[in-house]
């Protein structure tokens, strides 16, 4: 699988990693064991970046990738911190920051964390000098190698992207979610920030497989948040009606039928579509078993894919859910 640079971080990473918000909770039930044979499988493919958060089963996923890293190697691991307390600038402080990031290296067994990622701030928290000096602070001290922010904004994107300690940004972008691709990317870019894009499947909707009909768990974040009342609704669905999601996917795997390419999944030339884009570093989709996980590793294999495809993704995103999502993220 291809390797790229992550940023500031210097390190390289494949460009289809592992989301494991999966692991932790949130999509129903996921055994240990099963979430173990999902690293395994992400690694054995070639997969070389796990994304977690210390809010992912309350530690649940930090955990078992800890006791993964401690017979392999070659893994880089990004954690996220800032979602323990009520969203409001006053908690993201220094002592807070110590304390969330001792948390996760007990968790993940580690002395220094590779990535630490601020959970999808207040815009606040993202503008102000105080957050950037704590996190500098941080690095100073040994505790993480190198930070950067989940978003989910473009202007939050853009604004710390701008600052010079900042090694990657984590943004939603996918066929349905299209504006990061007319200012972040370029100008992460410019500025060598690496960028990580979550939610690259629209939680399921890009693979094809559901239809009106389709239900999930109640314990599932895509029955429970699909009216924003738990957090951001751009992160169930990637904020898209679920039925004009479903509509859209039907054409988007017409799109492939016709016009290639052929021998990959729907779901596959989503993930290709993602991490061809100039500028991304990694792309990060969840797998709830070892066989989801080695399909989207595959992605990772795919060939650039035809300009025509490229094109009938921008016409269906025009025709489906620019209206709805461009002005709103």
């Amino acid at each position: 699988m291809e390797q790229r640079t992550l940023g500031r971080t210097g390190r390289e990473i494949s460009v289809v990693g592992l989301g494991t918000w999966q692991l932790g909770a949130d999509w129903g039930d996921v055994s240990e064991d099963d979430a173990l044979a999902v690293l395994e499988a992400s690694a054995e493919a070639g997969v070389t970046f796990f994304d977690t958060a210390d809010v992912y089963g309350d530690g649940r996923s930090e955990q078992v990738i800890g006791r993964f890293l401690q017979t392999h190697e070659g893994i880089t691991v990004a954690t996220k911190m800032g979602r323990r307390l009520d969203q409001v600038p006053e908690n993201y402080s220094l002592d807070n920051f110590r304390a969330w990031t001792d948390r996760s290296r007990r968790n993940l067994g580690v002395d220094t964390l590779d990535l630490v990622q601020l959970h999808c701030p207040p815009s606040a928290t993202v503008d102000a000098d105080a957050t950037y000096d704590a996190l500098d602070t941080l690095v100073a001290e040994g505790a993480i190698a190198a930070y950067g922010l989940s978003v989910e904004t473009v202007d939050q994107a853009l604004s710390a992207i701008a600052r010079p300690g900042v090694a990657s940004i984590q943004i939603i972008l996918n066929a349905f979610r299209l504006k990061p691709l007319d200012a972040v990317l370029p100008a992460a870019q410019e500025a060598g920030v690496g960028i990580i894009v979550r939610v690259p499947l629209a939680s399921g909707l890009l693979s094809g497989k559901y239809d009106e009909s389709t239900t999930f768990a109640a314990d599932d974040h895509r029955t429970y948040n699909r009216d924003g009342s738990a957090f951001d609704v751009g992160e169930t669905f990637a904020g898209v009606d679920f039925e004009t999601g479903v509509r859209a996917a039907r054409k988007f795997s017409a799109l492939i039928d016709e016009v290639g390419p052929t021998g990959l999944s729907p779901a596959e030339v989503a993930l290709a579509w993602a991490w061809q884009q100039p500028g991304v570093s990694t792309v990060i989709p969840g797998a709830r078993n070892a066989g989801q996980a080695r399909a989207n590793a595959a992605a990772g294999d795919a060939d650039p894919l035809p300009q025509e495809l490229l094109d009938g993704v921008r016409r269906i995103y025009d025709e489906h859910f620019r209206a709805a999502v461009h002005g709103r993220w």
